[in-house]
């Protein structure tokens, strides 16, 4: 029966898509098709194959090893506040990052990283007869992150009318960053983190396929020289490490102050909120929200009471504060319940992206493109929790 529900939850999310598109007419649906099949065939390739289990738990391990191994700097660094048998979310979490992202940008400056992201954005624009620049997006996102990957872009963007415009700006609600992976994969269960990773990017495409069809004439269909400087020449190395690492340390600091805000901001309103009725709470409220899109994933209903609130709580919030507060019993979730919520939350979908998102455009577009992708704001938000749902709907099929 869970499984049924599951599958009429998959059609229910693709048809919301299709309800709110802004020109239905446009659905190019052999293009939706074909992506649907892409992500059938990888949910069940990396769940319930035997080759992609493996595969993905070998990725999984090597993302722990690289985390193990950026320890030691941490442990050089604060010594005796590094207690390995109670790690507190700043040092298990967050202090990786300063290794891990210099080293994705380190690929990236030797070109290794966009010769990958060119290579599969190609491939993927062929298979799903998307436009190429956006298929080109899609992949770079999952490594650069959103507003990144928009400030290597600008050449791009002011050449690209507003509607394709803000099929970009749909799509940077729904990726993660690589280089972040380390982090998620310390508090949730990792397999189903670097599951979610390739499935989101094929999701994107479907989401905004649906909610904002543009046709494109052959001409229209190309790249520009996306992340080039304006002189052609490189940084040198040593001042492009340092900027590399100050740049992580902006990110865990940017983190710590978005957490700790978000978490006491959400007791505050839980307090007001228990004034009037002592049981109300934010939580409660966002669940009630959720909850018939919780329960369309195929779970009982008190297993997808609480879905439903994380899920509410990531979206106002972001995804560290529901990691945060689930990394300590996820492990003991039944499996569909712990593979959808892992997927879920595995994405940049929240309030405070929007906010990040607009800002970037505002530097890298034109006021008539920036004031349409404001009055669309609500696309942008649709688009990011759909591809999430989406993906956790791809996912739960295979796991139980």
């Amino acid at each position: 029966m869970y499984l049924a529900i599951n599958i009429l939850g998959l059609i229910v999310f693709l048809a919301i898509g299709w309800l709110f598109s802004k020109n239905r007419k446009a659905i190019n649906w052999k293009t939706v098709g074909i992506m649907i099949v892409i992500n059938l065939i990888l949910a069940w390739f990396l769940t319930g194959s035997s080759a992609g289990r493996a595969g993905v738990k070998a990725a999984a391990d090597g993302f722990v090893w690289i985390v193990d191994v950026s320890a030691k700097g941490t442990v050089f660094a604060l010594g005796d506040w590094y207690n390995t048998k109670n790690l507190n979310f700043i040092c298990s979490a967050l202090m990786p990052i300063l290794m891990i992202v210099p080293l994705f940008d380190i690929l990236t400056y030797i070109g290794f990283l966009p010769w990958i992201i060119k290579w599969i954005g190609r491939g993927l624009s062929y298979i799903t007869g998307q436009p190429k620049f956006e298929s080109f997006f899609a992949v770079e996102m999952m490594f650069l992150g959103n507003t990144e990957v928009l400030a290597v872009s600008g050449m791009q963007i002011r050449k690209m009318s507003k509607e394709r415009n803000l099929t970009l700006a749909m799509m940077s609600m729904s990726c993660v960053t690589a280089s972040i992976l380390g982090s998620y994969i310390l508090m949730m269960p990792g397999q189903y983190i670097l599951t979610a990773v390739p499935i989101n990017i094929i999701n994107a495409l479907i989401a905004t396929s649906m909610l904002n069809p543009v046709k494109l004439a052959p001409e229209e269909d190309t790249i520009e020289r996306v992340g080039a400087t304006d002189n052609g020449k490189k940084e040198p190395f040593f001042s492009f490490l340092g900027d590399s690492i100050l740049g992580a340390g902006k990110l865990i600091l940017i983190i710590i102050a978005n957490v700790v805000a978000f978490v006491a901001l959400a007791a505050l309103i839980d307090k007001i909120l228990g004034l009037f009725w002592k049981p109300l709470s934010l939580e409660s409220i966002l669940g009630c929200i959720m909850f018939p899109f919780s329960w369309l994933l195929g779970l009982p209903v008190h297993q997808a009471w609480d879905l439903a609130q994380n899920m509410g709580m990531k979206l106002v919030t972001n995804e560290f504060v529901v990691m945060g507060k689930v990394s300590g019993s996820i492990n003991s979730y039944p499996e569909h319940l712990k593979a959808v919520l892992t997927v879920f939350v595995t994405s940049f979908a929240n309030f405070g992206t929007l906010g990040m998102i607009i800002g970037a455009f505002k530097g890298l577009a034109n006021k008539e493109d920036n004031d349409y992708i404001a009055h669309n704001i609500g696309y942008l938000l649709l688009s990011g929790i759909l591809v999430s749902l989406l993906s956790a709907a791809f996912v739960g099929l295979f796991v139980w």
